[in-house]
């Protein structure tokens, strides 16, 4: 399955393509939660549910 395919089902409300997705980004999340070299678990949450939201307003 592409990635555009795997993106319209987690819009469309499955639960498993929005793991699978989360799962694809996950290791830049925990990146992107460094500051400083400290991991930010704030920021990680945040960040997870940025992505969250970003999929689910998704539009072609």
């Amino acid at each position: 399955m592409n990635f555009k395919d795997l993106l319209l089902r987690a819009k469309d409300g499955d639960q498993q393509a929005k793991e699978e997705i989360f799962l694809m980004y996950r290791p830049l999340l925990f990146k992107e939660s460094c500051v400083n070299g400290i991991f930010d678990e704030d920021l990680f949450q945040e960040l997870s549910a940025t992505l969250i939201h970003c999929i689910r307003m998704f539009k072609l």
